[in-house]
């Protein structure tokens, strides 16, 4: 009987602190466990940043991009690209070197992201990258956002395990903008490509 009585006891206790503790909805979207925007919800490892009701994403070098959605069933998350500024083929992060996330964070970019580059110099002719004619790169800019850097040299590459998974590299000298597509589909209509960086993150141990 005494035994009975300690099951019941301390099996209530053990459901309630395995519960994942959620954060508080971010404006309209949901902040599933891992993901932390707070040092009383999350896993703090798993930072996110919740700035005027939107949802934000911090690189390792100090540049903030919008959460666009997050799928706890995948343990993803994709990001906005920064923008192309107005009148130069530039992305607001070239100062700062593109994206980066710290090698030592829980996250890292998915294999599902198409990059593409714009505004390149001629040495990334010596890369295995997709600078031809064909590349989708061309189609994008003949887009509104693209148009800035139209008649540069341009490239695009799949993310992969062959390159680093947490940086998208821009510089001068180099290439001084890039976009990035979510499980891209080049027989598609331009409007159908899904816009965004796709990040994957490690579930925590517990």
């Amino acid at each position: 009987m005494n035994t009975l009585v300690l099951f019941l006891f301390l099996f209530p206790f053990s459901c309630v602190s395995s519960s994942p503790n959620n954060c508080p909805k971010c404006g309209i979207m949901d902040v599933p466990y891992p993901l932390s925007t707070s040092d009383n919800c999350g896993n703090p490892n798993y930072k996110v940043y919740c700035k005027n009701e939107t949802l934000e994403f911090l690189s390792s070098v100090g540049f903030y991009y919008k959460i666009l959605n997050i799928n706890p069933h995948t343990s993803s998350l994709i990001i906005s690209p920064p923008f192309i500024q107005k009148h130069s083929c530039q992305s607001s992060d070239l100062s700062l070197g593109g994206f980066k996330i710290d090698e030592n964070s829980p996250f890292n970019i998915s294999s599902r992201n198409t990059v593409m580059l714009f505004n390149c110099s001629e040495n990334i002719l010596l890369s295995p990258l997709n600078c031809s004619s064909s590349s989708p790169c061309r189609r994008f800019e003949e887009a509104n956002e693209g148009r800035n850097c139209k008649n540069t040299l341009c490239c695009s590459y799949l993310k992969d395990s062959s390159m680093t998974s947490h940086r998208i590299r821009i510089r001068n000298q180099g290439c001084t903008a890039y976009i990035s597509f979510v499980d891209f589909k080049a027989e598609e209509s331009i409007n159908a490509w899904r816009y965004g960086i796709e990040l994957q993150w490690t579930p925590p141990n517990n």
